[in-house]
C-alpha cells in the first residue's frame, strides 16, 4: 500500500515537568519528501521530531498528549514494539555517532541485532547501503578499519548508511550538518534529495538556507507553536505571518 502520509501530528502538546515545549500541533508530514522543522533555538524543533521515533519516551518527567498517527497506526499505542519501530522510523543525529566497531560492522550490527547472521546477505547490505549513502567508493578496500579513521562528513554519511541498512520506511535527520564543513554539508544534502525518492524524510534545521535548498515543505516553529507550515517555495517567498517574514530576514533567530 503507498502511503502518502507518513505522520498526522493532531493537536500534541509535550511536557519537560511541568514546562510546555509544545503547543497543539497538528502537522501531516508527506511520504517520499523532506520535510524541514525550522525555528530558533529552544522552539521545539528536536523535541517535536523525537516523538516521531519515540526517542522523548527515555527523557525524565518527559509526558505528551495529542495523537501521532505513523502510517494509520497509533504511534503511542501500547501494542507498539517500540524497537521495531526505531528500526522502521531510522534517525542520525547532529554529532555523528559511529560504533567503536569496524566500518562494516557499524553496518552490519543493527542487521545481526534483528537476527541476521547470513554472511553473504550482510555482505550484500553492507555494500547496498554504504552505496546508498554515497560512500562505497571512498571506504570499500578499508571496510575492516575503524569507523574513527573516516572525517566527520564521511562518519555522518556512515551513520546514514547504518540507518538504511535496516530498511526503514522513515528518516529522521536532528541537524545532521551542524558539525560539518560547507563540503561535507552538501554531500549530506545532495544525498537527502536522492534519498527521498524512497523515504519520508524530516530534517530539524535552523538554517534557513539549508532548509530552502533541500527540502519540499517547511514547519516553522517558535516558543512551541507552529506558526507556519507549507511548500518551502511558498513559505521562503510568500510568507503569511510576520513572525515567519523576520525570522527568514534574520531579524531574530
Amino acid at each position: 500500500m503507498d502511503f502518502q502520509v507518513a505522520f498526522q501530528i493532531q493537536n500534541v502538546n509535550a511536557f519537560y515537568g511541568q514546562k510546555q515545549v509544545l503547543k497543539d500541533i497538528n502537522l501531516n508530514i508527506l511520504d517520499k519528501s523532506v520535510t524541514a522543522l525550522m525555528g530558533p533555538s529552544g522552539c521545539g524543533k528536536s523535541t517535536l521530531i523525537r516523538c516521531l521515533n519515540r526517542m522523548n519516551d527515555l527523557v525524565p518527567n518527559f509526558r505528551m498528549n495529542g495523537q501521532i498517527m505513523y502510517r494509520n497506526t497509533d504511534l503511542y499505542s501500547k501494542e507498539i514494539d517500540v524497537t521495531d519501530l526505531r528500526r522502521e522510523i531510522g534517525m542520525v543525529f547532529q554529532k555523528p555517532n559511529p560504533f567503536p566497531k569496524s566500518i562494516y560492522e557499524n553496518i552490519a550490527y543493527g542487521l545481526k541485532i534483528h537476527g541476521v547472521n547470513n554472511r553473504n546477505y550482510l555482505d550484500e547490505m553492507v555494500e547496498a547501503s554504504l552505496k546508498n549513502a554515497a560512500l562505497w567508493d571512498e571506504v570499500k578496500d578499508r571496510l575492516n578499519d575503524s569507523a574513527f579513521s573516516l572525517s566527520g562528513g564521511q562518519q555522518q554519511r556512515l551513520c546514514i548508511a547504518r540507518a538504511l541498512a535496516v530498511k526503514p520506511h522513515v528518516i529522521l535527520f536532528d541537524e545532521p550538518c551542524s558539525a560539518l564543513d560547507p563540503i561535507a554539508t552538501a554531500k549530506i544534502e545532495e544525498l537527502m534529495t536522492e534519498l527521498k525518492k524512497y523515504y519520508a524524510l524530516v530534517i530539524v534545521t535552523h538554517n534557513t538556507a539549508q532548509a530552502a535548498r533541500i527540502s519540499d515543505y517547511t514547519a516553522f516553529l517558535l516558543l512551541g507553536d507552529i506558526i507556519e507550515f507549507g511548500s518551502t517555495e511558498k513559505l521562503f517567498t510568500v510568507p503569511h505571518d510576520n513572525r515567519t517574514e523576520a525570522y527568514l530576514t534574520g531579524k531574530f533567530g
